[in-house]
């Protein structure tokens, strides 16, 4: 008897060591829907000579700016502002919305372990006393037909995964790993792209606040030059309402700067995981620069941005599971054995005299399924052909953000040229038209007309400021922040997989 069994089970162990059957296709990443040679916006601009020491990006920055060598792994420096580097850097520690993220990474990890438990045996142990009762010694009212017996019993259940079900499905747990790695980085550098943005918003506001300031002390001085004149009889108190309703109107425009200040002051605090009241930000000037950079080879992109690289994990993720739907039509093999001794007394429980043992394999496969299995399969072959689709349209999409954001890099440059050389021209019109006024030749209403116009064109100015600053830090989000593939978790080794 124990050598027909061991004569099934030892070819059964065979087979499941060799293991080499794994149904389903292998994953061969697909190509992207396309990938041009260059970036249309970066056609016919000069090319950055100067090389950026660690980065592993193509691509340089151009040596117009003094903060080209900066590392871009902590990209933010390139700004060259001591505040912003220490508020970015409080993101990856207290933001509470990255450690989510962090965390959804680490279940997807645990996972990966829980389902790899299910290619080794399953053992498990019971025991306990048990009193065996007779109806003669009910009816007799006794209890001498009752006897107490002593049981303990182990039990080993393997399934082996002959059709790499078990296989494909770590596969998939694994790739989902990466992926949620690389969602993990692109929801850090997304919110570090906003501190960025947030703060250049405040120190815009900043900025509004000193003008419109500025702008109240010319404006009071104006209103008092026109008191003058009235109170000379030249001048007619309509002249005199015209110059409080500019000051009273720019007064306001102070109080919604600081308004806005104060705002964006709440949303860095919330972005690095601190209470409002837990952060005040000083007042303090605008940078005077900002970096240009090219971006490279379209080609690379796909290596450098983490949301393409989470899409490309996902599509190896749902190939995986098409094998284990695929799996699924084949029989399951199973090897179980027991061993469990009985006996009435607890000193003789483990004598080989009341041991009793089994040992054998089972097959279990579904006949007739009415079509489930089938659907599955169609089902899962699906899922992978939209996660081509998503990953295609992740591609297109990047590319449309570095060509938006180098076109924003370009145009706002030319933009601000041309709106400070309108900044000084209006400047000058205010001037001219307060002169004019004084002698007499124009109504102020063209003094307010100019004034007014000076100060927009000066708001003007700092809008596009903030906007070419807005474009750099999401230039940099766009092209990865310094990411790249090589810093993805290396996928789970098992055995008989053909690894990405």
């Amino acid at each position: 008897m124990k050598s027909r069994t061991f004569g099934i089970v030892v070819p059964l162990l065979g087979c499941s060591l060799l293991a080499g059957c794994l149904v389903g296709p292998d994953y061969v990443r697909p190509a992207p829907a396309t990938t041009p040679p260059a970036f249309k916006e970066m056609r016919g601009q000069p090319a950055a000579t100067a090389a950026v020491p660690g980065v592993p990006i193509p691509g340089e920055w151009r040596p117009a700016s003094p903060q080209d060598m900066a590392d871009r792994g902590a990209w933010w420096s390139i700004y060259n502002d001591p505040l912003l580097d220490s508020l970015v850097s409080q993101v990856e520690v207290s933001n509470q919305t990255l450690k989510s993220d962090e965390a959804a990474y680490r279940q997807s990890r645990a996972l990966i372990r829980q389902n790899r438990s299910a290619l080794y045996p399953t053992i498990s142990a019971s025991g306990g006393p048990t009193e065996i009762g007779t109806g003669q010694g009910r009816s007799s009212g006794s209890s001498s037909g009752n006897a107490a017996q002593f049981a303990a019993t182990g039990s080993l259940s393997w399934e082996i995964d002959i059709w790499g079900s078990i296989r494909r499905t770590i596969e998939n747990a694994s790739a989902a790993a990466q992926a949620s790695a690389a969602n993990l980085a692109a929801a850090r550098l997304s919110i570090q792209a906003e501190v960025v943005v947030d703060y250049f918003s405040l120190r815009v506001a900043d900025e509004s606040r000193r003008l419109f300031e500025a702008s109240v002390a010319a404006y009071q001085r104006s209103l008092q030059i026109v008191q003058n004149q009235v109170n000379a009889g030249i001048a007619s108190n309509l002249d005199l309402a015209q110059a409080r309703t500019l000051l009273q109107q720019t007064q306001a425009q102070v109080i919604s700067a600081t308004l806005q200040r104060t705002l964006f002051e709440h949303a860095i605090a919330a972005l690095i995981g601190k209470a409002p009241a837990e952060l005040n930000i000083a007042p303090s000037k605008i940078t005077d620069t900002v970096p240009f950079f090219d971006a490279g080879i379209p080609s690379t992109l796909l290596e450098r941005r983490p949301d393409i690289a989470a899409g490309e994990r996902q599509m190896a993720a749902a190939n995986a599971q098409i094998g284990v739907a695929v799996a699924a039509y084949y029989p399951n093999l199973t090897l179980g054995g027991s061993l469990g001794f009985l006996s009435s007394t607890i000193g003789a429980l483990f004598a080989v005299s009341n041991s009793v043992w089994s040992l054998g394999p089972q097959l279990a496969g579904t006949v007739i399924d009415g079509g489930a299995r089938g659907g599955a399969v169609d089902s899962a072959r699906a899922a992978y052909d939209a996660a081509v689709a998503n990953y295609r349209q992740t591609v297109l999409t990047a590319f449309q953000d570095v060509e938006d954001q180098l076109a924003n890099q370009r145009v706002l440059t030319q933009e601000e040229t041309v709106q400070l050389q309108a900044v000084a021209s209006a400047r000058e019109a205010v001037q001219l038209s307060l002169n004019q006024y004084l002698a007499g030749t124009i109504p102020y209403t063209t003094v307010v007309v100019s004034q007014t116009t000076a100060l927009s064109n000066e708001q003007t100015a700092l809008n596009v400021r903030l906007a070419r600053l807005t474009a750099s830090a999401n230039l940099v989000k766009a092209l990865g922040g310094g990411w790249n593939t090589t810093q993805l978790p290396a996928p789970e080794p098992i055995a008989g997989l053909t690894q990405r």
